[in-house]
């Protein structure tokens, strides 16, 4: 009788020691499981920026690159971890995305974690975490951008970089082409052209066609252009083409869109 008393007090102890110990056990994974949670999210928020960067296919230089495609406001994730944020800042820029060019861009995501509390059973909830993780973005012109992690430097960020104009055929354009195909002649058309557009990085060609002046202003690198054509008639025209054939390798913003376009 006195052997079967201790026999079940042991096992009552043995069952309470394991309770205890699963208790334990559940509450030390979710004592820190808020900074673990951060940390996968600024993992994964590198991840997709990486992502988001791709292939470069436009010159822009990294401060541009930094402000326009990096920065901005603090991003919410998604649920169950309603409340987390991961927050970007810009660390170190330098370089630019051009011919045999490349641009490093550092970056640290700060993520934060509120504390979410149990919902059911086997469910533990977790604490409130912080997390920083930095990385060094390698950006090239037609290479999927690269990245690898590195030390976060101590202290707070520098001011965030400003974008650099993005260069483009004036608004105006089309109004500053058409005035001048209403005056020019097959002799005066190139200078009258190249003389309302003078910006350096504008390209002009024009020439004349079964009687029309056919003029092409454009952006090669932005893909932008304007091609207009004064008919024999008198009537200012824009003809239509497949933008493809604005694309590296192709004919570009020429005339040829409209003297030559491909078959």
């Amino acid at each position: 009788m006195d052997g079967r008393r201790v026999s079940g007090r042991r096992a009552r102890l043995r069952a309470a020691g394991v309770a205890t110990m699963v208790a334990l056990a559940l509450t030390g994974c979710g004592e820190h499981r808020g900074d673990v949670l951060a940390a996968d999210a600024a993992t994964a928020d590198a991840k997709s920026l990486n992502e988001a960067l791709g292939d470069r296919n436009r010159p822009r230089d990294a401060a541009t690159i930094a402000a326009t495609e990096i920065l901005g406001e603090a991003r919410p994730l998604a649920p169950p971890e309603e409340g987390s944020t991961v927050r970007r800042e810009a660390l170190a820029w330098s370089g630019r995305v051009s011919g045999d060019e490349h641009a490093t861009i550092d970056v640290r995501f700060v993520a934060s974690v509120p504390e979410r509390s149990a919902g059911s059973f086997g469910d533990t909830g977790h604490s409130a975490g912080e997390a920083t993780r930095c990385y060094r973005y390698e950006l090239r012109m037609y290479r999927e951008t690269s990245y690898r992690e590195i030390d976060c430097p101590s202290g707070a960020a520098p001011p965030p970089p400003s974008a650099a104009p993005v260069p483009k055929v004036p608004d105006d354009g089309s109004a500053r082409l058409t005035a001048v195909l209403r005056t020019a002649t097959p002799q005066t058309l190139a200078g009258k052209v190249r003389a309302a557009f003078p910006q350096e990085w504008i390209t002009v060609d024009t020439t004349t066609h079964e009687g029309a002046l056919v003029a092409a202003v454009g952006v090669p690198a932005e893909r932008d252009c304007l091609l207009l054509v004064r008919t024999p008639a008198g009537r200012i025209e824009a003809p239509g083409y497949d933008r493809v054939w604005l694309e590296p390798g192709e004919i570009g913003c020429r005339t040829a869109l409209y003297t030559a376009p491909p078959r």
